[in-house]
């Protein structure tokens, strides 16, 4: 039988399945609690600047990208945990590519907010 949720009724299921994914990171992923812990402070600061808002969305923007990849990378360290706990090089890649992806948007947040803080206090 198909689901027939349409409209409003599936944008609310959405938002409630996506709701229950940022809490099993935040209950399970410690490496996104000590992200999102960061991430708040930085958009705290990024509020508090004098800065324009295109500086202001660039900095939150960096930061929020950080959470989303490391969402990503824990589902991706779920999927393959699911399939099973035997080494295996492709599950290894698998694991290690995803976290490969949230180094580099920690490296691209440091350099969004280095880049436009020294503009910014020059």
């Amino acid at each position: 039988m198909a689901n027939n949720v349409t409209g409003i009724q599936r944008i609310v299921k959405a938002a409630g399945y996506s709701w229950q994914g940022l809490r099993a990171a935040w209950q399970h992923e410690a490496a996104f609690r000590q992200e999102a812990i960061a991430v708040l402070v930085a958009i705290v600061i990024a509020c508090w600047l004098d800065v324009e808002a295109i500086t202001r969305v660039l900095l939150i923007g960096s930061v929020v990208l950080v959470m989303i990849v490391e969402i990503l990378n824990s589902a991706i360290e779920a999927v393959v945990d699911r399939i099973g706990q035997e080494r295996h090089p492709l599950a290894g890649r698998a694991k290690d590519m995803g976290s490969a992806a949230v180094l580099l948007a920690i490296l691209l947040a440091l350099f969004v907010w280095i880049t436009l803080l020294w503009s910014h206090l020059r």
